[in-house]
């Protein structure tokens, strides 16, 4: 971890309790009447950070939470809300993260270094894609294409705010949640 890392760690619940107190980042938009979506995310795939590919629809029937990371964000820290949030509720929830470097360089290193520094720093266990593009644009990773098109997900166009935005998607592949970065992982289900 670098120094920036250590001190964005320590400053972590400072930024936290401003975001909450001011209402900045923390926005929650919800799919209040249960729009289906036009396109199926499970026709989706994300290529892991290993190279592997990840078909999204092996996960029908469980929760899907799609999350934008960096490793050198304020929010970074959420890691290891979002590995708890992975290990106990593996049953009906599975954690994808996108690592970007959308947000003023804040996710700078390779896929192999940024594997390295969320198993070594976190205990990550729950997939990663390769580094993505998650901001609207031409190069923007098909999940976030679907994520941020309501032609296709059939409600939403919120794009990330910032690294650590959060898409929840249920058993049935209807979105359902966006959550600003300010919302700790730990919240979601208190949303839902």
């Amino acid at each position: 971890m670098t120094m920036r890392q250590k001190i964005l760690k320590f400053v972590y619940p400072l930024l936290m309790r401003f975001a909450r107190a001011s209402g900045k980042s923390a926005a929650v938009l919800k799919n209040e009447k249960n729009v289906k979506p036009v396109q199926s995310i499970y026709e989706l795939s994300v290529l892991l950070n290993n190279g592997e590919t990840l078909p999204l629809r092996q996960f029908t029937g469980k929760k899907i939470l799609l999350v934008n990371t960096a490793s050198d964000c304020g929010y970074t820290d959420q890691y290891d809300e979002l590995q708890k949030l992975y290990t106990d509720h593996r049953k009906d929830l599975v954690v994808i993260g996108f690592p970007a470097n959308d947000f003023k360089e804040q996710e700078k290193g390779s896929d192999e270094e940024i594997a390295q520094f969320c198993r070594i720093n976190y205990g990550i266990s729950f997939p990663l894609s390769k580094k993505s593009v998650v901001i609207k644009s031409p190069g923007q990773h098909a999940v976030f294409r679907w994520l941020t098109d309501k032609q296709r997900n059939g409600w939403n166009e919120k794009p990330p705010s910032w690294n650590f935005s959060k898409y929840l998607i249920d058993e049935e592949g209807v979105l359902t949640h966006y959550f600003d970065p300010a919302i700790p992982p730990s919240d979601i289900f208190n949303f839902t």
